[in-house]
């Protein structure tokens, strides 16, 4: 079977330069002009929460050859090392420019494909995902079965020409959107937890699927319950042999490790900047001014460390080290002390985080607002504080269970 060419040649506008900082400044010319423009020719507000904007954004990089960054060129991508991929990350983080809606295509499905798919895999789904027409979501959680996933219960049972898919998913991230989802999936009931369980390819347009949309303090429904009545799996659609799911999906997860955070980080020291400014304007009050210098600098001293963690994961991950439980320390630092500093935000916003309902009234206090209500589920979402505290107690501490 021929390997699919290389469809992003002939759309790319940009030439990666060989020397490190001729990179960054041409990645960010890019993103710089390019965003701008796409702002500019945005048929509505552009609003970055917006859903449509952030397909139309995505769409537009797609378009333009700028995915599939890590792929191998034979399949259209990039080739580019995991530092290039992280300073492509930076550099469109700080242009100010949202993340898509495919992000679980491209940052989880595809590196799992390459790896784990076979070449019949590859032709019918690479492609989809390097133009961004095929949008993607993932089904691991369920109720019960959320940080404990392997306890799930969605049932794949074989059928002369596949499986028929049983089950509950929920949590599930655009799943209102997706075309496919990659199903975590009980297919020996008999064997270990761990060991019973298969990753298949669903199509998420079919009769037995069904999505409801969960509405979140924000206002969206980013988040979908997933309902599977009798679904079709195709047997071509098992990725990897039947019950070796677990090992997929750990690789899986591992895959965004170095580059996760770093978008993230970025925020989190734009909106830091930005409420240093605030307390600036604010020095007039004295003792309470001094009061907010404090907290502020505390945050500053996290946003530092976490700049430290961030380089350390991406270069344990360069160096090919397996993942390991610091990423836990990462993320538990990162969402308790992003909570933290929107509370501060809020608190120095005043009235303006009452009065300013849309984003036309208040762009500067609608992304700040929003941004808050979101983070309440920073410390849930990618598992919780309390489980990854117990990694780190276990893995790091060497602390025993129970302890």
């Amino acid at each position: 079977m021929n390997p699919q060419p290389n469809l992003a040649s002939s759309q790319n506008d940009i030439s990666f330069p060989e020397h490190e900082e001729a990179f960054r400044i041409a990645v960010r010319e890019w993103l710089t002009a390019h965003y701008a423009t796409f702002k500019a020719q945005w048929h509505d507000l552009p609003d970055p929460r917006s859903m449509a904007f952030r397909r139309g954004w995505e769409d537009h990089l797609c378009s333009h050859g700028m995915a599939g960054l890590g792929w191998p060129e034979q399949y259209g991508g990039h080739a580019l090392d995991l530092r290039r991929q992280a300073v492509f990350h930076e550099e469109h983080a700080l242009c100010g420019a949202p993340l898509g809606i495919n992000l679980i295509g491209h940052g989880i499905l595809a590196p799992t494909l390459l790896h784990f798919g076979t070449q019949a895999q590859k032709r019918a789904y690479l492609p989809g995902i390097l133009s961004n027409q095929t949008i993607w979501c993932q089904g691991y959680s369920e109720p019960g079965a959320g940080s404990d996933l392997a306890s799930l219960r969605t049932r794949a049972e074989a059928t002369a020409t596949g499986y028929r898919l049983n089950g509950h998913k929920i949590w599930t991230s655009f799943a209102d959107q997706a075309d496919w989802c990659f199903v975590l999936a009980r297919t020996d009931p008999d064997a270990p937890r761990h060991r019973g369980l298969s990753f298949l390819l669903v199509n998420m347009r079919q009769p037995g699927v069904r999505v409801s949309p969960i509405r979140q303090l924000t206002g969206e429904a980013e988040f979908c319950e997933v309902f599977f009545e009798n679904a079709e799996v195709r047997r071509e659609d098992l990725v990897g042999e039947e019950n070796q799911g677990w090992k997929i999906a750990m690789a899986a997860a591992s895959y965004e490790r170095g580059t996760y955070f770093i978008p993230r980080l970025v925020r989190f020291h734009q909106e830091l900047m930005q409420i240093r400014q605030w307390i600036s304007d604010r020095q007039q009050l004295g003792q309470q001014a001094s009061s907010l210098v404090r907290r502020w600098s505390r945050l500053a001293i996290d946003s530092h460390v976490l700049a430290l963690k961030s380089r350390r994961a991406l270069a344990s991950a360069v160096s090919g080290e397996p993942p390991g439980p610091l990423g836990s320390s990462t993320k538990v630092h990162w969402s308790e002390a992003h909570q933290i500093m929107l509370t501060l935000a809020l608190e120095l916003l005043g009235p303006r985080a009452c009065l300013s309902a849309s984003f036309s009234d208040d762009e500067e206090a609608a992304l700040f607002i929003h941004a808050f209500l979101w983070s309440k589920a920073e410390t849930i979402l990618a598992g919780t504080s309390e489980i990854q505290r117990n990694i780190i107690a276990e893995k790091v501490l060497g602390l025993p269970k129970g302890a």
